[in-house]
């Protein structure tokens, strides 16, 4: 049983006393593991799996905290309970007996700041005074479950005038401070409780729970008229079996159970606090008498970044889409970008995180979370410029993975688009500069056939095999671009010419070894023809469009992408006058498409479009998440071309908009907005009787250009002015406009 394995988390407390009146009063804390603080019995803060999840080997977050209003004069008390988190708990796959990446035992570190009025100040830091012992926490890991025993509670463990006699000394409990950093980003929290849907009866106490949403949590359970000492157990998972049993094959070696044992109170609650699962149902086994809805409660945990994007149109389908993206996101972003909540692994891939970032980013203020966890990946680049395939990195032993090691150009390159911050340039630019030349060294000739590393192709796609050195070398003129890019916006004029100067000649490269005299790319797959003409390494176009069309129309407008194709194909569609194509994409519900999962009734995003199949069930359970992202990246698209909703090319930070619907499909009418730097912009069109009405509000400090979507140019009013033409060119403001739809 992998849970003997586990530590039991460790209570501690410091008494002290405060001679004068509190004026102000700060803790700063962290852990190496997972701490959650409290003060004179009240719990500080609202933060969970503090202090997050960074590489703890050169980097250690702390968080600070205002106790002003849980301090008085007299005695006081802090105290901390501390579990293996990250640092010393199972992360990933790994599977030995108890799996310690960082180190082998949880540590703290706190320093409680307290100004009094008179100017003096009273320190209460980590030290020999402290105080532990175990308590009703059995054990606590974030991929196996929490076990907790009600009977073992500890009282007002946490309050002044307890009786910590029978504790023992703490010892040496303070964390090396040399890697300290502050926290820069939102940290993890519980931003939705969601109410049980549905409770069915198993038999003999045991019962699955529907939330009706999947999500990554945890369940706050109540329990009534328990024996003390019985036990009840709950296990999570994403899917139920044909017959209604819960299906957890997919978890691999990830427990995913809680356990909680009645003290024999009348009336009892039970919420773990160090682990988080992936899940839509929860078996509950062993519950005293009937398990109503009201008993059961989903906590929905995510790092707590803004949102930022809203979008919702006339087709239910579709609104499904973006509310599964956004349950994908949210379940994902808890502390890093990881692959999945669920199983054993929920680790930092590079690839999903750098191709899922424009849609993130339309979402929510994902600023600061990206730049911390590009901060790690600096550390975790290797001598010779390569980057890990997971960030922060365990486990994993490949580095330098084409579209994967990319990340290290592309994210920071798409947040200074997104929000137009150069610091993010100015911290990221020798990474980026690194693993160019890293890739450039290894590939003289400047095709990438990729040598030294491994290689995921185009990941999950259907059908086909987009060639590995086609999109190897499409990813780096990528980067080469963006690199060249960022030298310029930092003012490195002869980096930034040298690095134009070798993209020029990778797309030249690229032309003559992979596309023939009629515009087809060798493999003629969709994906490989979406790099080139995503990435601007086609001179001719035409060509290419009509061969990707052509494979999209032999299949019955049936797409085969996999996660480097998917975000591009909506997008190039319609860029390329294809737009009815993309609708098609957008409202199919045949397999393999986004549609087929909804009518089948996913909630978020699948890893694969097989998952599940009406022919085969259940997908691989070696890799079969039903909580990812990467394949919902086509969002960007129905926020910057279905709500129109985007920016020049040279523009940063959207102070240079582009407001341009693509009306299509079975949608009557679509709106959107996003927070950009300057502030919200909002449109709304919707077709009624033949006449198009589009409603745009620009932000202060912004411009835009607004496309009206007409085929009759004279048709065009503003506020009921006659415009005569299609296109105009506005400031700061709110607008309206009607036109032929």
């Amino acid at each position: 049983m992998r849970q003997a394995t586990i530590a039991p988390p460790r209570y501690y407390r410091r008494s002290f006393e405060l001679r004068q009146p509190v004026a102000r009063a700060r803790v700063y804390a962290t852990a190496h593991g997972l701490y959650q603080l409290s003060a004179n019995g009240q719990r500080v803060g609202a933060d969970e799996l503090t202090p997050g999840w960074t590489d703890y080997r050169e980097r250690l977050a702390y968080q600070t905290y205002d106790v002003t209003h849980l301090l008085r004069e007299g005695e006081n008390v802090i105290g901390a309970v501390l579990g293996e988190g990250w640092w010393s708990g199972y992360v990933g796959w790994d599977t030995r007996s108890h799996a310690h990446h960082y180190g082998k035992k949880p540590q703290l570190l706190a320093q409680l700041v307290v100004d009094h009025p008179d100017g003096s100040r009273t320190v209460v830091a980590t030290d020999a005074a402290w105080v532990e012992r175990p308590g009703p926490i059995r054990f606590a890991d974030l991929l196996m479950g929490e076990s907790y025993d009600a009977r073992l509670e500890l009282g007002d463990w946490s309050s002044p005038g307890y009786d910590a006699a029978d504790w023992a000394p703490a010892g040496d409990m303070g964390a090396d401070p040399s890697t300290l950093i502050a926290a820069t980003t939102e940290p993890v929290r519980v931003t939705e409780d969601l109410p049980a849907r549905e409770v069915t009866a198993r038999g003999n106490g045991r019962f699955i729970v529907d939330l009706g949403q999947n999500i990554a949590g945890r369940i706050r359970l109540r329990i009534r008229g328990a024996q003390a000492g019985d036990r009840i157990r709950l296990r999570h998972g994403e899917m139920l079996e044909s017959d209604g049993e819960l299906y957890t094959a997919n978890l691999r070696t990830a427990d995913a159970t809680d356990y909680f044992v009645s003290a024999g109170a009348a009336e009892e609650y039970f919420e773990p606090i160090f682990t988080v699962h992936g899940f839509r149902y929860v078996e509950i086994d062993g519950y005293p008498g009937e398990l109503t809805t009201e008993d059961v409660t989903g906590r929905a945990l995510h790092s707590d970044t803004p949102v930022a994007g809203r979008f919702e149109c006339s087709d239910p389908g579709v609104n499904q889409l973006l509310s599964n993206i956004r349950w994908g996101q949210r379940g994902n972003f808890v502390s890093v970008p990881t692959d999945c909540p669920q199983r054993d692994e929920r680790l930092g891939w590079t690839a999903d995180a750098q191709i899922f970032l424009p849609t993130a980013a339309y979402q929510a203020d994902v600023l600061t979370f990206f730049d911390n966890w590009l901060a790690d990946l600096a550390t975790a680049q290797t001598d010779d410029g390569a980057i890990p395939d997971v960030i922060p990195h365990v486990i994993t032993g490949r580095h330098g993975t084409p579209a994967w090691a990319d990340a290290a150009t592309i994210v920071p390159w798409t947040l200074y688009r997104m929000y137009g911050d150069d610091r993010v340039l100015r911290k990221a630019w020798p990474s980026m500069r690194r693993w160019v030349d890293y890739v450039h060294g290894a590939n003289p000739d400047l095709i990438w056939r990729n040598r030294t590393s491994g290689h995921y192709g185009d990941w999950l796609q259907v059908g086909v095999r987009t060639d590995r050195d086609v999109l190897a070398t499409a990813y780096f003129a990528r980067s080469v671009e963006f690199t060249a890019a960022a030298a310029r916006v930092l003012g490195l004029e002869e980096e930034a010419a040298a690095y134009g100067e070798l993209w020029e000649r990778i797309a030249e490269a690229f032309r003559k070894e992979f596309v023939d005299a009629e515009g087809k790319v060798r493999g003629d797959t969709q994906t490989g023809y979406l790099l080139p003409l995503a990435f601007g390494l086609l001179p001719e176009e035409d060509a290419a469009v009509k061969h990707l069309v052509a494979d999209l129309e032999q299949r019955d407008r049936s797409l085969t992408t996999g996660f480097a194709g998917v975000a591009l194909l909506c997008p190039i569609l319609t860029k390329y006058g294809h737009s009815d194509l993309a609708y098609d994409l957008l409202h199919d519900d045949r397999y393999p498409s986004w549609g087929y999962s909804i009518k089948h009734g996913a909630t978020t995003i699948w890893e694969r479009w097989d998952g599940w199949t009406e022919e085969n069930g259940f997908g691989p359970v070696a890799m079969n998440s039903f909580n990812h992202y990467s394949l919902g990246s086509v969002g960007e698209w129905l926020y910057a071309d279905v709500g129109g909703i985007s920016q020049a090319p040279e523009s940063v930070g959207f102070r240079d908009l582009v407001i341009r619907p693509r009306p299509g499909g079975r949608l009557t009418w679509a709106q959107g907005s996003y927070d950009t730097p300057t502030g919200r912009v909002s449109t709304r069109w919707e077709i009624t009787d033949g006449v198009l009405r589009l409603d745009v509000v620009v932000p202060p400090g912004a411009t835009a250009t607004i496309h009206v979507p007409t085929p009759d140019p004279d048709s065009v009013r503003e506020s009921g002015q006659p415009l005569g033409q299609q296109v105009c060119r506005v400031g700061s403001g709110t607008y309206s406009f009607t036109a032929t739809a």
